[in-house]
């Protein structure tokens, strides 16, 4: 089973294109939410993200990410890969 990934963006926001590049490369698909202009859904996503409101803020498996430099940090770890993989085979 592929994990389930979710991404809220804006769409010419630097820090998104970069986060959403990692996972193309990874090969992964993932959910895009573009919350543009629209407070309802920033509010949502802020309420996912332990009241984050920057963008992009990423969630694998429902679990909350953070944003693009978290995602960075996993990968530099080597634990995104890990975190990707961890339903792969359920």
């Amino acid at each position: 089973m592929a994990p389930k990934v979710e991404i809220y963006t804006w769409r010419t926001c630097p820090f998104c294109l970069r986060a959403k590049s990692l996972l193309r490369r990874k090969d992964v698909n993932f959910t895009e939410y573009s919350i543009d202009s629209d407070e309802a859904a920033r509010a949502q996503m802020a309420k996912r993200a332990h009241g984050r409101r920057s963008v992009p803020q990423i969630f694998i498996n429902d679990q909350h990410i953070g944003g693009c430099d978290d995602l960075y940090e996993l990968e530099w770890q080597g634990k995104l890969d890990q975190l990707l993989a961890a339903t792969k085979g359920v």
